[in-house]
């Protein structure tokens, strides 16, 4: 499967091949095995530069993009860890600004690997120790890392300190584990997911977070104080607006900052948070001057990405390509927004079989010009059938993208959207492979 990945790289796919064989023990969750493996290679966890932890449904990836390029442009060396990863592993962690080296991850992995193999430990425990490791053994300023797809229960939720928590946006995602039922959480489904991400808030630690829905937000709230973190939300603590450039203001003042180049009115949002994170703590002082130059710096493929010339686009000469690797009902409210006031788009769409087929056709209903749809490399997938009951329009099955390109009509633009390993497999057959 793709979450695992090739590399060609021989040491580094030994590593990747045994990855691939583990999984989340059926029915088992909690840090107890993942503690467990830290503490036989040292507890790294515990003697990591200041980190920015950040947890959400939509934007914090984005938002982590943010933090390292404002936290560079101050001229720190800044180690992240982000997912999932597009083409190649070795874009989950960056050792001080670049991507791991074949050979520190290769190692990295069977050190970890070995290390753990009575525990039985799974993909993601593993490769979280394994960042863990890469983060402590290079001296750098500060670390920015991603939850996945939770926060209570996440690998990356053992970590004890912090120079900040952020939460970006909230939203109903992968139900089946942050949903399934448990004694002693919210059972509103918004409020459970606020409930999961905000528990990686730290006694202590600013939780810098969104604005949300009343529930939500009183859940956030909630957990916040059982950990005796401070919380500073937006529209309290916080907050920012957008006409010509970002104007940000807090308890220590307001700022004028500039529009980020990353796309998307929700990128200004992100970008926001990345600033009140920074703003609310004392660890690694950054300035306004930085703050902006991250912003316009800043840069996240696979999100309202504009492909440039390649063998892919070539299909489809003179046509603007958009790449998104949304595929929840937030994701297409995103970027429903952006295409608002451009010329409709023919969507190609490639989604998993567990997310929701409306997720992208209902938000961009009168933006559309044609359904086509294509795979989810390496997953099982909703069929062009599942589809149809969202749209007027005709749904095409096609075997691949490059097919789906070919077949249509000689005007209109094209969105390629509904999964992130679709995205990776258009970035790798355009070789805009990320660095």
């Amino acid at each position: 499967m793709r979450d695992f990945a090739i590399s060609d790289d021989p040491a580094v796919q030994a590593q990747l091949d045994r990855l691939g064989a583990l999984s989340l023990p059926q029915g088992r969750f909690g840090l107890d095995t993942v503690r467990a493996l830290l503490a036989r290679v040292g507890n790294p966890q515990d003697a990591l530069p200041p980190v920015f932890h950040v947890a959400g449904t939509n934007g914090k990836g984005s938002t982590c993009t943010f933090l390292r390029a404002m936290l560079e442009a101050e001229g720190y060396r800044v180690h992240t860890a982000t997912k999932p990863h597009l083409v190649r592993y070795n874009e989950r962690i960056r050792i001080a600004g670049r991507l791991i080296a074949n050979e520190l991850l290769a190692e990295l992995l069977k050190e970890v690997l070995d290390a753990g193999e009575d525990l039985a430990p799974s993909f993601f425990e593993v490769t979280t120790v394994a960042t863990f490791l890469a983060f402590h053994r290079e001296p750098a300023d500060a670390c920015v890392i991603e939850t996945g797809l939770g926060g209570r229960l996440d690998a990356t939720n053992v970590l004890t300190t912090a120079a900040a928590c952020g939460i970006a946006t909230l939203g109903l995602d992968h139900e089946a584990f942050l949903l399934a039922p448990e004694d002693g959480v919210p059972a509103e489904p918004l409020a459970r997911i606020a409930f999961e991400k905000a528990s990686i808030a730290k006694p202590g630690v600013p939780l810098v977070t969104q604005a949300y829905p009343a529930l939500a937000a009183a859940e956030v709230e909630a957990t916040a104080a059982r950990h005796g973190a401070p919380l500073l939300m937006r529209g309290r603590a916080w907050d920012a607006s957008a006409e010509g450039s970002i104007a940000y203001r807090d308890e220590q003042g307001e700022l004028a900052l500039p529009l980020p180049a990353l796309l998307g009115a929700h990128q200004v949002d992100n970008a926001a948070l990345a600033v009140a994170m920074l703003r609310h703590q004392s660890q690694v002082p950054v300035s306004h001057v930085a703050m902006g130059k991250g912003i316009v710096d800043a840069r996240w493929p696979a999100r309202l990405q504009r492909l440039g010339h390649g063998p892919l686009t070539d299909v489809v000469q003179n046509r603007t390509v958009w790449l998104d690797g949304g595929h929840n009902p937030d994701a297409g409210a995103a970027i429903a927004r952006h295409l608002a006031g451009q010329p409709p788009v023919h969507l190609v769409m490639g989604m998993l079989a567990s997310k929701d087929p409306a997720a992208l056709l209902r938000p961009l209903a009168d933006r559309v010009l044609s359904v086509s749809i294509v795979p989810a490399p390496g997953h099982d997938a909703h069929r062009p059938e599942d589809f149809a009951p969202f749209t007027t329009l005709p749904v095409r099955s096609f075997a691949d993208v490059p097919a789906a390109l070919a077949a249509l009509p000689a005007d209109g633009d094209v969105l390629v959207a509904g999964s992130l390993y679709l995205a990776g497999e258009v970035l790798r057959l355009n070789n805009e492979i990320p660095d």
